[in-house]
């Protein structure tokens, strides 16, 4: 699959709202119910994307070393399921039980919120602070399939760091995130 970079959404942007389907409590979920007293987290995932799957076990640890800090985090899918039926809401509710998502994997399936967003790639990360105004879009970290580099979440680790310390994000410092387009509906 060709790697896409995210759109990189302009740094100020508020937080679009949603309302989406959780597909491991099935309950509808807003932002306000998964945002964090310090920021937030929004992810844009997907179950099949190669990218996703290298990093998934590194999403977990984030999400269990910042939640008790003040960072709520959030996964959506947007995926095509009619085209990629591995991105269900029941194969994701499987996938977030079977790596143990300490987090809401929300089905977005009209895909609005991705056009929100402006996601473009699997996974795409977007940092709010508690402001609810995007503080960091990029990149995990520069780890990708294959280039032997080290998955560390260096990168978002950093941003979260800043954000808690009050300091600001250096916008030249926020490479884009790499992965797979969000597969549109036609």
């Amino acid at each position: 699959m060709p790697a896409v970079p995210s759109t990189m959404l302009p740094l100020g942007t508020e937080a679009p709202k949603f309302k989406l389907f959780d597909t491991v409590s099935e309950k509808q979920l807003s932002f306000d119910d998964v945002r964090g007293m310090k920021g937030t987290v929004v992810m844009f995932i997907c179950n099949h994307c190669p990218y996703v799957k290298h990093v998934n076990e590194e999403l977990v640890r984030l999400a269990r070393d910042y939640t008790p800090r003040g960072i709520g985090f959030v996964a959506i899918s947007s995926n095509d399921i009619e085209k990629y039926p591995d991105d269900a809401p029941d194969k994701m509710k499987e996938t977030a039980e079977k790596l143990g998502y300490p987090f809401p994997y929300l089905f977005d399936e009209s895909q609005d919120v991705a056009r929100a967003y402006q996601a473009a790639c699997t996974p795409d990360f977007f940092v709010f602070d508690k402001n609810d105004k995007l503080v960091y879009r990029g990149q995990l970290d520069d780890s990708r399939p294959g280039n032997d580099v080290p998955v560390s979440g260096k990168d978002l680790r950093k941003a979260l760091d800043y954000l808690l310390e009050g300091k600001i994000i250096p916008e030249a410092e926020q490479k884009p995130s790499i992965g797979c387009s969000i597969k549109w509906k036609e």
